[in-house]
């Protein structure tokens, strides 16, 4: 399976592994009903341990954050991502290798850009660059439980859209994902990397919410259990297998680092 493992300074390396107005146009929340449901997976990682949980109403951004958005962000503010700031950033080839020159612009270093991208979420944005972004639209990044609960709704369903596992057989794609077997870009469900949000709508939530498996890992506001110096990313990405695809599945990584690999979505309080 995917496992981003990680040092203070470092990352895992990958081993087997209802719309409600928006905060600014075009964010697209949706309404995420109070209501209760059991989080974890029986079946999973140790880290997965199953418990019943409780959440008011909130909102969750129907999809995730794109390059078009970002790049208005930036430019209404001169935000400077982690990336650029440090020189460099994460990109998975056949591990992960912190790569001079990449950052949001260029996500794969110098030579790889967005052009032609807009509707791609947006990559090598930290935890605090995505706070950053939420924060200008008056808004904050989901914690663990209710982005668990946005994708696996009261069913508690172990993927986004049932708790039938995705394959890559060209037929009813429901994500943007890699191999089968342990891990690797795919591009038989037609991208290799990112993938334009909403790609996949047989893949939609319980609460109608697009990619919250696959295309691109998604930081969250919660600090990774037993690390709490790291941030807790969900959703698996456009590398993973089914196994990292599950509702439950998750990773630490540190929260000032960029990835080619995680994305981010707002949340809003109904209050």
């Amino acid at each position: 399976m995917l496992r981003f493992i990680a040092n203070l300074s470092l990352l895992w390396a990958l081993t087997a592994c209802t719309a409600n107005a928006a905060a600014e146009p075009g964010l697209d929340l949706v309404t995420i009903p109070g209501g209760s449901f059991v989080t974890g997976d029986a079946g999973g990682d140790a880290n997965e341990v199953r418990r019943r949980v409780t959440l008011a109403s909130f909102t969750l951004m129907r999809r995730e954050v794109t390059n078009a958005q970002f790049h208005a962000f930036v430019a209404e503010t001169g935000h400077v991502t982690n990336a650029e700031r440090s020189g460099g950033g994460y990109v998975w080839t056949d591990r992960w290798r912190l790569v001079a020159g990449a950052d949001w612009r260029h996500p794969q270093g110098p030579g790889s850009g967005i052009e032609g991208l807009d509707a791609h979420p947006v990559v090598q944005v930290s935890a605090g660059d995505a706070e950053a972004f939420c924060a200008h639209h008056g808004l904050h990044l989901p914690g663990e439980e209710a982005w668990a609960f946005a994708a696996r709704g009261p069913q508690s369903l172990r993927y986004a859209w049932g708790n039938t596992p995705p394959v890559q057989d060209g037929k009813q794609l429901v994500a943007n994902f890699g191999t089968e077997s342990c891990c690797a870009p795919d591009g038989s469900d037609g991208y290799r990397r990112t993938a334009p949000v909403g790609s996949f709508p047989a893949g939609r939530s319980p609460f109608d919410l697009d990619d919250m498996a696959g295309n691109v890992w998604e930081w969250t506001a919660s600090a990774f259990p037993s690390r709490p110096s790291q941030r807790a990313i969900r959703g698996g990405g456009w590398g993973n297998n089914p196994y990292c695809l599950r509702a439950a599945y998750r990773h630490g990584n540190p929260p000032d680092i960029g990835l080619d690999m995680v994305g981010f979505r707002c949340a809003g309080s109904n209050n």
